[in-house]
């Protein structure tokens, strides 16, 4: 008696069979297979074998147009939709550095600036997370995306976990220390931006990924999109070097560079990841020379998405006027 093929398996066997008959997914077939998959439509040992496929062949930017697509559609969106400036994606840790990013996002906000940020944390490893540093500085997350709205508009920033987009995009990059490997969700996550913000950041560490990410956001018709290689992986620039910032404009792709901060030569070893610190220095108490320009940097990354600097080095002075101006008595001492 035959045994009628499952509907998923035509996307495995697409992507699995062999150098001569495999290829990637359109973005059509990305799309389906993903809303199968977060409608939990599969066997798990179909989604074992599918993120593994994609893993060994790397995402295209049409796979992770569909894949995004069919994401957004299971979001629980607020009634009203807020008015997001950027879009800020947390989902590497830090390790070398203490995430001197979310003073820039903290920075944005005093300014004005509606940040939205969504990523995730309570991995058991060596770095400092997002959700776990903002909880310590006395910014709560926020549940879903309808209360991230109502913090939107009382503070200009909100942080969601992941798992308050959706809890099986959560489970998936949850399974890397079973599979020993990142999925594709670790890539996708960072192009969800639900609140279609026209300002998008975005951080990796492999920069091989940096024009995957571009042609991404062209499919997904972002009109800003700025991707660097961050300290980490984080959308955090490291003061030290030059930046190159891959993005895309009003659908085309650009590169531009970003000069360090500190004197050709220079670098700030390793600290110790005391997250008090960030607290100290944004109040004032403390200072830390790589820990503010940092923090300065990477914001000038986003006033330049923003269209409020015509250049990488008036950003960079945009954003320490920023600094001098911050309300110090935003953060409680953690």
């Amino acid at each position: 008696m035959s045994v009628a093929e499952h509907l998923f398996a035509p996307f495995i066997r697409t992507l699995g069979k062999g150098k001569q008959g495999s290829r990637a997914l359109s973005v059509d077939e990305a799309y389906a297979a993903m809303k199968m998959i977060l409608n939990d439509e599969i066997e798990p040992m179909q989604l074992g074998a599918f993120l593994m496929l994609m893993r060994v062949k790397e995402e295209t930017p049409e796979e992770l147009a569909g894949f995004v697509k069919a994401a957004r559609e299971t979001f629980a969106y607020p009634a009203a939709m807020p008015k997001v400036d950027v879009d800020w994606s947390s989902y590497a840790g830090k390790r070398r550095h203490l995430p001197w990013f979310l003073l820039s996002a903290l920075m944005l906000a005093d300014a004005g600036v509606k940040v939205f940020m969504h990523g995730i944390g309570g991995r058991k490893d060596d770095r400092v997370y997002t959700p776990e540093t903002l909880a310590a500085l006395g910014i709560p997350p926020s549940a879903n995306l309808s209360e991230a709205a109502q913090q939107l508009e009382a503070t200009n920033f909100a942080f969601l976990p992941l798992a308050g987009l959706n809890a099986k995009l959560d489970y998936i990059i949850g399974l890397r220390p079973l599979l020993g490997l990142r999925s594709p969700v670790h890539t996708l996550s960072r192009l969800l931006n639900p609140f279609h913000a026209p300002v998008v950041m975005q951080g990796i560490f492999h920069p091989g990924y940096q024009p995957t990410h571009q042609g991404a956001g062209v499919l997904l018709g972002q009109p800003y999109m700025a991707v660097i290689k961050g300290d980490g992986g984080e959308i955090e620039r490291d003061p030290d070097i030059a930046c190159t910032v891959k993005g895309v404009k009003d659908g085309e792709l650009f590169d531009e560079q970003w000069p360090a901060l500190f004197p050709e030569g220079q670098r700030h070893l390793k600290e110790e990841l005391d997250i008090s610190k960030l607290a100290k220095v944004w109040r004032g108490e403390l200072r830390d020379e790589y820990g503010e320009a940092a923090a300065i940097g990477t914001a000038a990354l986003a006033l330049r998405g923003l269209g409020r600097a015509d250049s990488p080095e008036a950003a960079d002075a945009l954003a320490r006027e920023l600094w001098e101006k911050r309300d110090t008595g935003r953060l409680k001492a953690a």
